[in-house]
């Protein structure tokens, strides 16, 4: 056996050194995972209940199971069956062993409870999924909503904060949530809140068609004093849609489209001049000849995924992005009312 003043003992000392530290650290991180696996199916735990319905107890799980389930559990959430996807989300998480997919499945979990409704369920997943990784901007952009939902508009707007530092655009949330925050602020007056809308458009002009629509809730006079009839296009539902007490024909008088919308729904006896819009100018035609069996009917498109619906959205339901909302308009019948009775 080599003495303690000779090199090979050092070497060996090193050696068993190096090998004490590294069976340490094994240790150590193995102990670290362990604590964090135990740590999530705790987590995990306050999400079981019957609403999972589809049995996963008695199901062993195996590493090729983890693709098809994932596909099953997306193929349910697209189907409305919230409550399948997330068993089968919750058995995946707690059974794969790889940190990665965990997570990535915990946020397709916090983004089902999201449609479902379950808001709490939804934002306690992202923050622990923040928790451990703090630079995921899909996250961060799902909690926005949920604070949106919420109406917590100053969680809202701190969400934006780490977004821009990791580059993001926040310009159109950050106008939105301002929108959003004084809708919904009960302490403010009426009139304080209408004169803020007033000058909220001034700062963010993008927020033209959901400002004008609010203002001709609250205050029309208000509403026509922001009025540009250059973005007539832009609000032609709320016009069609808009009663005859709430229009100031002095300020239209000269916008081609409005007064075709209003001499086809009677609020004028006027003939229109035809403006550039084909579905207007037939419906204008077709009142000149007393034919009343048509009118207009809208969609309304997400400029950003191209998904069309049939109602108006502030946020687009299918992609989240906030005021890229399109108007189309087509002719459809009018409906007629029947003096038939069930009664």
């Amino acid at each position: 056996m080599p003495g303690f003043t000779d090199p090979l003992f050092s070497i060996f000392i090193i050696f068993l050194l190096g090998f004490l530290v590294a069976v340490a650290a094994y240790f150590l991180e193995f102990y670290k995972k362990q604590k964090e696996h135990n740590s999530l199916l705790f987590f995990l735990e306050k999400f079981e209940s019957n609403e999972c319905s589809l049995d996963t107890k008695n199901l062993k799980y195996e590493p090729n199971m983890l693709t098809p389930l994932s596909l099953l559990a997306k193929a349910f959430e697209k189907s409305g069956e919230y409550h399948r996807a997330i068993s089968i989300y919750l058995f995946l998480i707690k059974n794969i062993p790889d940190e990665l997919p965990k997570y990535e499945l915990m946020e397709y979990l916090g983004n089902t409870y999201l449609n479902a409704g379950f808001l709490g369920r939804a934002e306690s997943i992202y923050l622990d999924i923040l928790s451990k990784h703090p630079r995921n901007k899909s996250v961060l952009y799902s909690l926005g909503i949920v604070y949106e939902l919420t109406h917590n508009f100053n969680s809202a707007k701190e969400t934006l904060i780490p977004l821009e530092t990791l580059g993001e655009d926040t310009a159109k949330l950050k106008s939105f949530f301002e929108f959003e925050s004084l809708i919904y602020d009960k302490k403010i007056s009426k009139n304080e809140k209408i004169d803020a809308l007033v000058e909220l458009y001034k700062k963010y002009p993008n927020l033209y068609r959901l400002i004008i629509d609010w203002l001709f809730k609250l205050d029309p006079a208000k509403a026509w004093s922001i009025y540009d009839d250059k973005k007539t296009a832009e609000i032609i539902d709320i016009i069609w849609f808009l009663g005859i007490e709430k229009i100031d024909f002095d300020i239209i008088k000269d916008d081609s489209i409005i007064n075709e919308v209003f001499f086809i729904k009677g609020y004028t006896d006027k003939v229109a001049v035809f403006s550039d819009r084909l579905n207007l100018n037939m419906l204008s035609l077709a009142k000149q000849n007393n034919y009343d069996k048509a009118t207009l009917v809208f969609s309304y498109i997400c400029l950003e995924c191209r998904v069309a619906f049939p109602t108006s959205f502030k946020r687009c339901p299918n992609c989240k992005t906030v005021n890229s909302i399109k108007v189309e308009d087509e002719l459809g019948k009018t409906m007629q009312k029947s003096d038939n009775s069930l009664l």
